[in-house]
């Protein structure tokens, strides 16, 4: 059987739009002479429709869409389509289903059984697992379609959410039942590393059950959530023979009867992979929120200059607009780096001195007196950031940019960033990124493009907010590499004090432990960011606010 694998990008809440999507690649499809195409997980609806879900007459809209696909559709091509419905559930339950068009009809329908509930998943809110599972009979072929997690039952990180005594392995009732070979609808978000799970995964089911397995993802972004699909084909020894490159639309064509030989697969840097996400998350952000251009302050550091390229690279330079906003504290150098970097660039640039603004709440009644009685303390650095930050807003409101704000993972943390200031902003593409990990990705860029579009002195500089004389800082935080390896620990594995104590000095971890404690109200008020690790702010880490979080709890 000639079979087609869609990898698209579909928009969430867009159904004309998706549908349109599926329907192009089925008259592609159709004219190369596939006999079946398959897409990604609600594909019509756009993957995670979150609480739209739950607005009346979406689901019914969609249920419509896909009797018109129906109709529509070339009528020799079977077209698998994922879709939310009403259709075979109980009265107000919706299911997470895929679709069998052929002939002008859906000759099958299977939801999906395995419902995630952890991370950035919720779908036990919204949908109603499958009762039973069973293979499609198509054209002299058993077709074992499943839905994303229905894969996953056997993945340790995924394991315990699955309630597999209850549900059991929807691949092993399929391949009982006979399936001639696996077809797995996925919308299953990027992390770094993700993909090789993902193979491993999925080669296990090939082999143990000796069929190909066919694996459609889609890419994008939606909010949080950055896809990169990488859809492929496994023989029936697990091994790979055709595959779609991440990132990238595409329609992967393939004959089952004579699959092409296994494919050597290069895995490519974690720096390659987080770059591409990035890019493609502020693009699809912006234009998806109707959004042509963005603005930020450029600093001169290391952060702004990462988000100023990757914007660049998402929007062309031309739409990338960079506030250079001087204190009365900022070095020469940083401002000469900054220019410097706008210039690489090619961004449109503007620089705003801030002393004026800064020296006029100087003489405001009961401000003033607060000023004087710290110079250059907590206050006075936070109301430099919300200057800064007000001056971004403006241009933003005036011009309808899009503001983008550059702290990176290990500050939020640690609550190294100012409300109402440089947290300002509708996204900030660097929030799941530790600061090791945005030098890495800046050397990275440097090194592929041959040549320093980030200025070297940006890259060795010592890190300075500088809102105060001489600031560094390594002079409120532990060196990075320390930090990130601590909170690493702490944010993504759960670990507790004493067991990060025996690696590093316990001082240090404690005092790291409770400012990462103490800061969460911040992380609350943070712009949305793109989810990049196994554990991101926001949805997937939901960590109370007022409570005593500084034990181990241990008895």
């Amino acid at each position: 059987m000639k079979i087609a694998l869609l990898q698209s990008n579909p928009t969430v809440g867009d159904l004309a739009g998706n549908a349109r999507l599926v329907r192009e690649a089925a008259q592609t499809a159709s004219g190369s002479g596939a006999d079946l195409l398959v897409t990604s997980e609600l594909v019509l609806s756009g993957y995670p429709p979150k609480d739209l879900l739950l607005r009346q007459g979406f689901v019914a809209a969609c249920d419509a869409w896909v009797d018109r696909l129906a109709e529509e559709l070339p009528k020799s091509l079977g077209v698998i389509v994922g879709h939310p419905t009403h259709r075979g559930c109980p009265p107000g339950r919706v299911a997470n289903a895929a679709s069998l068009i052929h002939e002008g009809r859906i000759v099958a329908t299977v939801h999906k059984r395995l419902l995630p509930n952890y991370d950035v998943f919720d779908e036990r809110r919204y949908f109603r697992p499958a009762e039973s599972i069973s293979p499609v009979a198509f054209q002299g072929e058993i077709l074992g379609i499943h839905i994303c997690e229905d894969a996953w039952f056997h993945d340790p990180s995924t394991f315990y959410a699955t309630d597999p005594e209850h549900l059991g392995d929807p691949l092993a009732a399929l391949g009982r039942q006979g399936a001639t070979m696996f077809i797995n609808l996925s919308a299953s978000p990027f992390e770094a590393g993700k993909s090789h799970r993902r193979h491993e995964l999925m080669a296990y089911h090939a082999r143990h059950w000796s069929i190909p397995f066919l694996f459609a993802d889609q890419i994008g972004g939606n909010d949080d959530l950055v896809f990169d699909g990488q859809s492929f084909v496994l023989n029936a020894n697990g091994a790979c023979v055709a595959s779609l490159p991440a990132f990238r639309p595409g329609l992967l064509q393939v004959d089952t009867g004579k699959l092409p030989p296994p494919q050597f697969m290069l895995p490519m840097p974690k720096e390659s992979d987080l770059h591409e996400a990035l890019v493609l998350a502020i693009r699809d952000y912006c234009h998806k929120s109707g959004f042509t251009d963005c603005v930020l302050g450029l600093s001169g550091g290391v952060d702004s200059a990462l988000v100023a390229y990757l914007a660049a690279r998402a929007l062309g330079p031309e739409h990338v607009h960079g506030l250079l906003l001087p204190s009365r504290y900022s070095t020469d150098h940083s401002v000469d780096d900054a220019i410097a970097l706008a210039q690489r660039l090619g961004i449109r640039h503007a620089t705003i001195p801030i002393d004026a603004v800064h020296r006029a709440y100087e003489t405001i009644p009961v401000v003033s007196d607060e000023l004087a009685s710290q110079p250059a303390g907590l206050a006075d650095q936070n109301l430099q950031s919300r200057i800064r930050g007000a001056i971004v807003m403006a241009r933003s409101n005036h011009n309808g940019w899009l503001a983008l704000a550059t702290g990176n993972k290990s500050e939020l943390a640690m609550g190294y960033c100012t409300l109402y200031g440089d947290m300002n902003g509708a996204y900030a593409p660097l929030a799941d990124l530790y600061k090791g990990e945005v030098y890495a990705l800046c050397e990275f860029i440097n090194e592929s493009e041959g040549r320093e579009l980030i200025p070297r002195n940006i890259i060795v500089k010592p890190p300075s907010a500088e809102l105060a004389p001489n600031q560094f800082d390594q002079d409120t935080l532990p060196p990075y590499d320390v930090l990130d390896a601590i909170l690493q620990g702490l944010v993504e594995r759960e670990e507790s004090v004493a067991q990060l104590s025996r690696k590093f000095p316990r001082e240090t971890v404690e005092w790291i432990a409770r400012r990462l404690d103490r800061n969460e109200y911040k992380r609350w008020q943070m712009p949305p960011g793109v989810k990049v690790s196994p554990r991101a702010y926001g949805v997937g880490r939901r960590m109370p606010m007022a409570a005593k979080c500084d034990g181990d709890w241990t008895v």
